[in-house]
């Protein structure tokens, strides 16, 4: 659809973008990244035909830019500048309607049926069908971004050329064009070009990313290869992390804020933990780095509470997490900032423990019971029931904790578990084979992000091995506590 060759120019004698070289197919959104001055804004009036470049060649649907009259290229390529200045006194039907201009054989002496319902329909889809009888230098900026985003809907393009298209609008609007331009994309065949300044926004919907830096063109390829982190940061000079978008395959980028110096370090201990008949409870001086299998807070996150309630054995789960939200907060913990876990084990037998490395620590807090203890290997022979959880293990990192350190934690804490039901003949009750755990266990780390930092944690590491160490030794004395009340 698109061939651009070995493009140069700019403004004057000088050069804004220098041989840059790339082709864009029929229907595919194709987004142009780069900080202010790469040459982003020179290229997109290059390709429109409104800037005239020094060196190269523009192909349009194997023709030379320079082939088109202004009237033919206005029929395959429509245009929607970053920013619109003063405004004549149209209606906004009046200035939508303007993009039919194309299409007249004189002006706008054979307006048609098809022209007004080709009108109405870009006026609906872009949401300003209610300002039709306005005029637009009455809308807000936002509004006069869709009203012309309209206009440049109604020449029926073959190619959209887009300066910052969500430039003004709030998040839905932001979302809505975006959609209604992917859509367009795969029903109509559209080709959008588009420039963004949205990291995020481009990932999400773009087919192609291309990265400019200098005038040049630094990568052109897919979403997450594009969205290198040590590329945007070099690119952009700023601290940026990437990480998946939590619904789509897609990368985002989040910035990262410079720290308070004078922020104070703190260790998490038993300083910080109480325990009644109801619930264990621990609430941190400030929000902690988080993965857990609780009922709430489930999964990674960031939180300063940290809740294991007692239930009674008979306790009905058929609704728990709706009836956990509302004990947390008949108890003063909002649920949105809470991780929050069950047991039906005796709170008082509970064992927790501070176990120091260096450089770090870690605080073991763990309740076990192992009435309802389970083979893993073997467990076709149980039926599926929910009941509270029996062994739940919360681990406290006071140091800074990798993505990759927090799942290999889960792992040593998990084989450090296995271990103590084995070396204390543990047994799956209808299987007669030692145990691994129960059917309902939940487990916690959590870490200040604080200190050193510490990028392993498997069963060789320094965290590793604190890990291992602190749940064999705090494991062990609960379950020692949980068979000696049984016995009385």
């Amino acid at each position: 659809m698109l061939v651009v060759s070995n493009l140069s120019g700019g403004y004057d004698s000088q050069n804004i973008i220098n041989d840059i070289s790339f082709s864009v197919g029929k229907g595919e959104l194709f987004g142009i990244l780069g900080p202010n001055g790469s040459g982003k804004t020179t290229l997109l009036k290059m390709i429109s035909g409104i800037l005239p470049y020094k060196k190269g060649d523009i192909t349009i649907k194997d023709r030379p830019l320079s082939a088109f009259s202004s009237k033919e290229l206005a029929k395959v390529i429509a245009v929607l500048p970053q920013a619109i200045g003063d405004t004549f006194s149209y209606t906004v039907k009046e200035t939508v309607s303007l993009g039919r201009y194309a299409h007249q054989k004189d002006w706008f002496q054979t307006w048609t049926n098809e022209d007004e319902a080709i009108v109405r329909t870009v006026m609906e889809q872009t949401g300003i069908r209610r300002f039709h009888d306005q005029p637009i230098n009455q809308l807000s900026g936002g509004e006069r971004q869709r009203v012309f985003l309209a206009q440049a809907l109604a020449q029926e393009p073959e190619i959209l050329l887009l300066d910052e298209p969500t430039n003004h609008l709030d998040l839905s609007y932001q979302k809505e064009l975006l959609d209604l331009l992917k859509s367009w994309t795969k029903e109509r065949k559209l080709t959008v070009i588009s420039i963004f300044h949205d990291l995020n926004l481009a990932s999400l919907y773009c087919d192609r990313l291309m990265l400019m830096d200098k005038g040049r063109i630094r990568i052109n390829d897919t979403p997450n290869e594009v969205l290198k982190e040590e590329r945007i940061r070099e690119v952009y000079h700023t601290a940026i992390q990437k990480q998946p978008h939590p619904k789509v395959a897609k990368p985002q980028m989040v910035l990262l804020p410079d720290q308070e110096e004078n922020q104070k370090s703190f260790q998490i201990d038993e300083r910080y933990l109480t325990i009644s008949k109801e619930f264990i409870g621990l609430v941190s001086p400030i929000p902690l780095r988080t993965m857990s299998s609780g009922v709430t807070g489930s999964g990674t996150g960031w939180h300063r509470m940290f809740i294991n309630r007692h239930v009674s054995q008979d306790y009905d789960c058929s609704d728990h997490r709706r009836e956990m939200k509302d004990f947390l907060k008949q108890n003063g913990f909002e649920p949105v900032d809470t991780v929050g876990m069950m047991t039906a084990v005796n709170l008082e037998d509970a064992a927790y423990r501070l176990f120091k490395g260096d450089g770090f620590s870690v605080f073991i807090v763990v309740t076990a019971g192992v009435g309802h203890a389970v083979d893993a290997s073997r467990s076709k022979a149980h039926q599926m029931t929910t009941t509270p959880g029996t062994i739940n293990t919360w681990i406290f990192v006071n140091g800074n904790m990798t993505e990759e350190a927090f799942i290999q934690g889960i792992m040593t804490a998990t084989e450090a578990k296995v271990k103590v039901l084995h070396d204390m003949e543990i047994y799956d009750s209808k299987t007669g084979t030692l145990a691994t755990g129960t059917s309902t266990d939940s487990i916690l780390i959590a870490a200040t992000q604080q200190g050193r930092l510490l990028d392993f944690a498997g069963t060789i590491t320094p965290l590793g091995k604190l890990i291992a160490k602190g749940i064999y030794e705090c494991m062990t004395e609960a379950i020692h506590k949980y068979q000696k009340r049984k016995k009385q």
